[in-house]
């Protein structure tokens, strides 16, 4: 036992690890914004930083605080207790009065574009009605007894957003995916809060409820739906109707010869109503949809110049242009604060100083990768589509000097406007396979276009199957396997060969 000794030994391992510093995350954050969410980001800070102010003037210089050095040392707590911040909170109402004419113009610059964005806000049209509102508008001018009103509003209780009678359920808090539930005459039944019959409802809800706009609410099923959306008097009604209820699957696979050997109908009469049904409304209560119209605000804005060079410029006129505060800054110096009162006043001074470089530093970083992906794809803007050249985040980091995630950050939630339409910028970068006739790199974007070429210019009557559109690319010098055609067809949601078959060129 006396050779054996027991203890413990400190061993030092040199261990590498990346510590972001606050000032790198913040601008990170701020690189990340859309322009939208920037500008609203600004405009919080400058109402609750006192050392941030509008920068009116291009090219004026700004502030460049030394008293508060936000590299230096934080200063120590002095244990004078929490009555020293309420000198913080007096200083804050002091400071109107020591603004000069020049800080003043900048509040009430800042004044007159929130009035000019209320103004924008009060001349917006109104929100259209709920799906929900619109049903109750309409049962109030029906005529109808109390409680067969009362009943239907019931009902209508139970259409859920896409107008079908049944409710939308999380299976687990963790499952952020909702699955639909019809809903029973018999539970609608139960939960009314007067004695009535499931027989009861199911007039109501045939006979009322589903009479409203828009066409096929309150219906249990698809088929219901769509049945509920055929006019008594449309042309092609009962060919319709016998499609929706017997032949719904057939329609969804263009099985047009099953069709035509049940109903005995011609071919012609067959697409024609299939034609029609395709023009009805499968979820007709998604128009009423909250959501609303999604606005797309581009970040950069791509110009053809006179010399047919490209332009590129940030869209960010709205965007508040902010400045440390001198004013506030020197008003800090006074000699009777409190160190307390200081270290906190330090935090602001470092937080507006960190925001006003990092707002900077995306506007750089912005054009920089802008330029460098315009650049690139210059063919793209002068051609078309279907000219884009593959072109990996790395490659434009390499070019702009920059790390790759900076890239990725900053085109992250971006659009750009071209003369070629608007794209989110993400859409410029996309691998690519060597053309195996020309041995020039060619993007996975330009193989989805030559397959909708090849799909477009086929014959309608025999169909390219998928086999036959790979044969067909790799002639054309497009190395794809079968798996990757049928990946492309469907992200651009082309049917099946069996579905875009035109059965009636085919017939004899």
């Amino acid at each position: 036992m006396s050779g054996m000794r027991m203890g413990m030994d400190i061993v030092m391992r040199p261990d590498l690890k990346q510590v972001l510093a606050p000032r790198m995350i913040q601008s990170m954050e701020i690189l990340q914004l859309s322009i939208a969410d920037l500008q609203a980001k600004i405009e919080e800070a400058l109402q609750e930083n006192p050392f941030l102010e509008l920068k009116e003037k291009h090219g004026e210089q700004d502030a460049q605080p030394t008293e508060f050095d936000p590299d230096s040392a934080p200063l120590k707590h002095d244990e004078t207790g929490d009555l020293e911040f309420n000198r913080l909170d007096e200083l804050n109402r002091d400071w109107d009065d020591h603004f000069n004419e020049e800080h003043r113009g900048s509040r009430a610059a800042l004044e007159e574009e929130g009035d000019r964005k209320l103004e924008a806000m009060a001349n917006m049209p109104d929100r259209p009605p709920s799906l929900q509102e619109y049903l109750a508008d309409q049962l109030g001018e029906m005529e109808l007894d109390e409680d067969e009103r009362r009943l239907a509003r019931h009902i209508c209780s139970f259409v859920d957003r896409t107008g079908y009678l049944g409710a939308r359920e999380r299976a687990s808090e963790d499952d952020d995916k909702d699955t639909f539930r019809t809903v029973t005459l018999e539970e609608i039944a139960a939960l009314y809060d007067r004695l009535t019959t499931a027989q009861d409802v199911e007039d109501t809800l045939v006979h009322v409820v589903q009479k409203l706009e828009p066409a096929g609410v309150a219906a249990r099923d698809l088929k219901e739906c769509l049945l509920l959306q055929v006019s008594p008097d449309a042309p092609l009604g009962e060919a319709m109707r016998v499609l929706i209820r017997d032949h719904l699957e057939d329609v969804a696979y263009n099985r047009i010869p099953v069709i035509q050997k049940a109903t005995r109908l011609d071919i012609p009469t067959i697409q024609d109503a299939i034609a029609a049904i395709h023009h009805l409304d499968p979820k007709p209560g998604l128009k009423f949809s909250d959501s609303g119209t999604q606005y797309v605000m581009p970040d950069v804005v791509v110009e053809r110049a006179d010399d047919d060079d490209y332009t590129v410029r940030l869209t960010d006129e709205w965007v508040p242009r902010i400045r440390v505060s001198k004013r506030t800054v020197e008003l800090c110096k006074r000699q009777d604060l409190d160190e307390k009162v200081k270290e906190e006043l330090r935090k602001k001074l470092q937080s507006a100083d960190w925001l006003v470089k990092a707002v900077e530093q995306r506007r750089n970083t912005l054009l920089k990768v802008t330029k460098a992906i315009i650049n690139h794809q210059r063919a793209f803007l002068d051609f078309g589509p279907e000219h884009i050249q593959p072109l990996k985040m790395q490659q434009i980091a390499d070019q702009v000097k920059v790390h790759v995630t900076t890239v990725s950050r900053a085109v992250d939630d971006k659009w750009v406007q071209t003369p070629r339409g608007v794209f989110p910028l993400k859409r410029f970068f996309g691998g690519g396979k060597a053309n195996q006739q020309t041995g020039e790199d060619v993007a996975y974007e330009v193989m989805k276009q030559k397959l909708l070429e090849l799909v477009s210019n086929e014959d309608k009557s025999n169909p390219l199957s998928d086999e036959e559109l790979v044969t067909r690319l790799n002639e054309a010098g497009y190395p794809v396997a079968r798996r990757t055609v049928t990946k492309y067809r469907k992200m651009l949601k082309i049917p099946s060969s069996r579905q875009r078959k035109d059965w009636s060129l085919s017939t004899p």
